[in-house]
């Protein structure tokens, strides 16, 4: 003979079933929207925000759930929480702006993680992940209007090693198709919109097996010693002879400059 459930213990009952969804909703992540400003990712983490949303957040999601969640996407050489890999987050601050984010602890100031051959061609993975601007923007985004930059160290607020994806300026995009075809595939100096940098020119191919770092290492002997100090801008272009890239770099101003989150270039987004 079964007795009967009291109201008080349906009531506890009710309580700790609405407990266990709410554990289950925060393992997979918290909710964040591409383009609207998500504070509550990693409160009070500062300088480490961005590798504390990956490591804690959105590669413990995928290994236990299969969701990237806060992230769009989770990319792991192994199956450990440590293994080699990249995760790709909207912004946590809002705008058009996409983030390329070891899952490995990585502070881009270090030469021997910067030039190790054996990571992911960060920059490739980084301009592959272009097409998630379209979610922001409502449609898709020219190659030509997009760039992928890493900041020079005064002006970066996270110690975690990131790309910025993101739309160009449209006096960049301007001023890069009037000098693309003064670009070789040596390094020299050009101006782009007002803004001194060196520049080299990469083919399609060229990116996905080259690492830029290592091509900013060539520049010079104090590239090779100091490479982390260096800014690096890869932007999308079109030659005569057909599309490729830009890589730009210096230590001067900082490559994010020459990106623009509101992506007014592309119609901008609301």
């Amino acid at each position: 003979m079964h007795r009967r459930m009291g109201p008080e213990l349906r009531k506890t009952l009710i309580a700790l079933a609405a407990a266990a969804a709410a554990f289950s909703a925060i393992g997979r992540g918290t909710l964040h929207t591409p383009g609207q400003k998500s504070p509550d990712l990693a409160p009070n983490a500062g300088r480490d925000a961005y590798q504390q949303i990956v490591q804690n957040q959105c590669v413990t999601n995928w290994l236990q759930h299969h969701n990237p969640s806060p992230c769009e996407k989770v990319f792991l050489a192994g199956a450990k929480a440590d293994s080699t890999g990249y995760a790709l987050l909207a912004d946590p601050d809002g705008g058009a702006r996409y983030l390329l984010i070891p899952t490995q602890t990585m502070t881009s100031t270090d030469n021997g993680e910067l030039l190790d051959p054996d990571l992911p061609n960060y920059f490739a993975e980084a301009w592959h992940g272009r097409d998630l601007l379209s979610k922001i923007i409502g449609h898709a985004v020219p190659r030509t209007d997009v760039g992928v930059a890493v900041a020079t160290p005064a002006t970066r607020t996270q110690n975690q090693f990131h790309i910025h994806i993101e739309c160009l300026r449209q006096d960049v995009v301007d001023s890069l198709k009037a000098t693309a075809d003064k670009v070789t595939d040596v390094w020299s100096p050009v101006t782009v919109a007002g803004f001194p940098f060196q520049a080299v020119r990469l083919s399609i191919q060229g990116l996905e097996v080259s690492n830029p770092f290592e091509l900013v290492a060539n520049l010079s002997p104090d590239a090779r010693h100091h490479v982390g100090n260096y800014t690096v801008v890869i932007a999308g272009v079109q030659y005569q002879s057909g599309p490729g890239f830009i890589v730009l770099t210096g230590t001067g101003p900082s490559g994010d400059l020459l990106l623009d989150s509101g992506c007014m270039v592309a119609g901008g987004y609301s």
